[in-house]
């Protein structure tokens, strides 16, 4: 069957092209909305995922760790005494304006950490250059690789700056520590609270690493039960919930949804009109098989296999196309990637799409009868 099949594919090579060019035309636009939508929201819950704590104990109004409220300092030391945690230490984030060499200002996020809990924040596998003991120094910070444009176009190492009239300079590179519309510069506590002029009883978060792992969820509740004014979160929730508020509040969904939506119509009639013109064009072959014995049955398989032949290849080449898209965006940061799950759920649609195209094709060869080759 399959090996008649693609004889059938290889005779009509135009037709043939014109069906492999729409499905891997699908798969492509299909593959680049949902790379650009990972990434996206991956970055919407990027600091609750990259700062190395199991819980964050937040404002109880606070349900998005890219808006966190205020907390008093007298609340880092009643979720200290709380049972099973293992440590506590206070987060302070800030919104902060620049000068920067080259002329430019700009808008950055100070996260301000205790000294002895910097690589909290920097794990490292997202220091580029520097030490995190030289963010200790005197007006240090650290500066984004990737945000670099947003940032003076110059953060090596020893690059002065201004923030809030105050001088400063990077002494750390980063790379992939960012979060949504934000760019991130890591100091210490004293620092942060020095550059945002921030009160030192105000912090935005308490973040808690627990005895045993196993107890999160009970950690959890005993904090939001003991301590009045607060809202703890495990990690990974925090993260689901500030993705939840951003879509539901943004039109990145809707218009990611709407573009898919737009490649999966424009690959069904690509694929269905083809494999139908190619079906009309070839009624005489189909008309000798049922001719020489073929049932609509054997007929309709090997249509059908057609679409699966036609599927598998245009797939193939076009997530060939979409890795090389993939490694030419994350040069200028925008980093996403496939599990399995999602490349099989990818070829499933396309494989729908196809078989669905080749129905048209053969609702009318069924109705071909044997004599049509004698015409």
């Amino acid at each position: 069957m399959i090996k008649i099949a693609w004889k059938f594919i290889k005779f009509d090579k135009a037709k043939s092209i014109g069906v492999i060019v729409g499905i891997l035309i699908s798969t492509f636009l299909i593959g680049q909305q949902l790379g650009i939508f990972f990434f996206l929201s991956g970055l919407m819950g990027a600091l609750a995922t990259d700062v190395q704590a199991d819980i964050w104990v937040v404002d109880s109004k606070t349900d998005d760790v890219n808006q966190l409220g205020k907390l008093d300092i007298r609340n880092l030391r009643a979720v200290q005494g709380i049972t099973g945690i293992k440590e506590a230490f206070p987060l302070l984030i800030s919104g902060a304006s620049c000068n920067f060499k080259n002329g430019t200002s700009g808008g950055i996020t100070l996260l301000g950490v205790d000294e002895n809990h910097i690589n909290a924040l920097l794990h490292k596998n997202k220091i580029l250059k520097g030490n995190s003991t030289d963010l200790q120094l005197d007006g240090a910070i650290s500066g984004e690789f990737f945000e670099q444009k947003n940032l003076g176009g110059d953060i090596n190492l020893g690059t002065a700056l201004e923030i809030n009239g105050k001088r400063a300079f990077f002494i750390l590179q980063t790379k992939g520590f960012r979060g949504f519309g934000s760019s991130f510069c890591v100091t210490t506590m004293e620092r942060a609270r020095f550059f945002s002029n921030q009160s030192p009883n105000t912090i935005s978060a308490v973040l808690v690493n627990v005895s045993a792992k196993q107890n999160i969820d009970q950690v959890v509740a005993e904090i939001n039960k003991s301590i009045y004014g607060v809202r703890a979160w495990p990690s990974p929730k925090l993260a689901s919930s500030s993705i939840k508020k951003i879509l539901s509040s943004s039109g990145i969904a809707l218009s990611t949804g709407t573009l898919i939506v737009f490649a999966l119509i424009a690959g069904f009639f690509i694929i269905g009109l083809t494999m139908y013109t190619s079906a009309l064009d070839r009624l005489k072959d189909y008309g000798t098989l049922k001719a020489i014995g073929a049932g609509n049955g054997y007929i309709s398989r090997l249509i059908l296999t057609q679409a699966i032949l036609f599927s598998m290849v245009g797939f193939l080449v076009g997530l060939a196309l979409l890795e090389g898209f993939r490694i030419g965006v994350a040069k200028s940061g925008l980093i996403f990637s496939f599990s399995p799950l999602v490349l099989l759920s990818m070829f499933t649609t396309i494989a729908f799409i196809s078989l669905s195209g080749a129905s048209f094709a053969l609702s009318r060869i069924r109705k071909v009868e044997p004599a049509a080759v004698f015409k």
